[in-house]
């Protein structure tokens, strides 16, 4: 992520497309958010999301569960999908634990992520890794910078989010899910990792602050293939590329809404 802007992230929402990604986020989010079923059972909403949002993740890293399936399954350590569908609904559940702290610290936050998502106490479990230590994220094939670079970039990134700005909500998440993949800074669960921050910053920012819209589902939903394009313009660094990638990102985030939307008419039914 380079751009010579003072502020670059408000400078990446300028981008050509990203302003219209940008305005379609908006008007999604504020439609379910207007659904008269989330003025009396928000909390059923945001429960129901988190679910789905932590199966799109974990289909995503690997274990493409069906959603009844990770609603019933109470015995997650016994495999590795189930390690890994496990790990999800953990960071699920912790994200909002960490909200207050993120604008703070949010290298502090990702290495707790990192540790929710472990579940042991390994050497590396909670910090970057070091030179030497590989990485264990067999889904995305992109070259695997050094620890060096994987420290300055964290570095650089929390500078950033620690500052705040004007950007869009969205166009932050975006880079926060996209610059995490692309370091994959820890030795497992980058991805898993990765789409958490995007949570985190979509809450925290206050687009989505009752967690309704699980931009995971979206991800899931638009497949492997094109998780994995879209990450390949940002990595790209090109303005095309990283366009593309926030463009993605948004619609990710509007088919979370679509499926929370669901939700709520299925509850105004009776039938959920």
């Amino acid at each position: 992520m380079s751009t010579n802007a003072a502020d670059p992230l408000v400078a990446l929402g300028g981008l050509p497309g990203v302003p219209d990604a940008v305005d379609s986020v908006r008007k999604a989010v504020d439609r379910v958010y207007g659904h008269r079923v989330m003025r009396r059972r928000s909390n059923e909403i945001t429960s129901e999301a988190a679910l789905r949002g932590a199966r799109g993740s974990a289909a995503l890293s690997g274990a493409d569960w069906a959603l009844e399936e990770v609603r019933r399954r109470t015995d997650f350590g016994s495999e590795p999908e189930a390690r890994t569908v496990g790990a999800a609904l953990r960071l699920t559940a912790e994200a909002g634990q960490l909200l207050s702290i993120w604008r703070q610290s949010p290298l502090r936050v990702l290495a707790r992520l990192h540790l929710v998502a472990a579940a042991d106490a390994g050497v590396a479990v909670g910090r970057p890794r070091q030179a030497g230590e590989t990485v264990d994220e067999p889904l995305i094939e992109l070259p695997l910078p050094d620890a060096d670079e994987v420290a300055g970039r964290l570095e650089g990134l929390s500078r950033l989010i620690i500052a705040g700005g004007a950007a869009p909500a969205l166009v932050t998440a975006a880079i926060v899910h996209g610059e995490l993949l692309a370091l994959r800074p820890f030795t497992s669960h980058n991805g898993l990792v990765a789409r958490t921050a995007e949570r985190i910053v979509l809450i925290g920012s206050g687009l989505d602050p009752k967690a309704v819209c699980p931009s995971e589902v979206g991800h899931a939903e638009l497949g492997r293939a094109a998780y994995a394009a879209a990450l390949d313009g940002y990595v790209s660094g090109t303005p095309q590329g990283m366009a593309a990638w926030i463009t993605y990102c948004g619609k990710a985030v509007e088919l979370g809404v679509r499926e929370s939307t669901a939700v709520c008419e299925a509850l105004q039914r009776g039938a959920a």
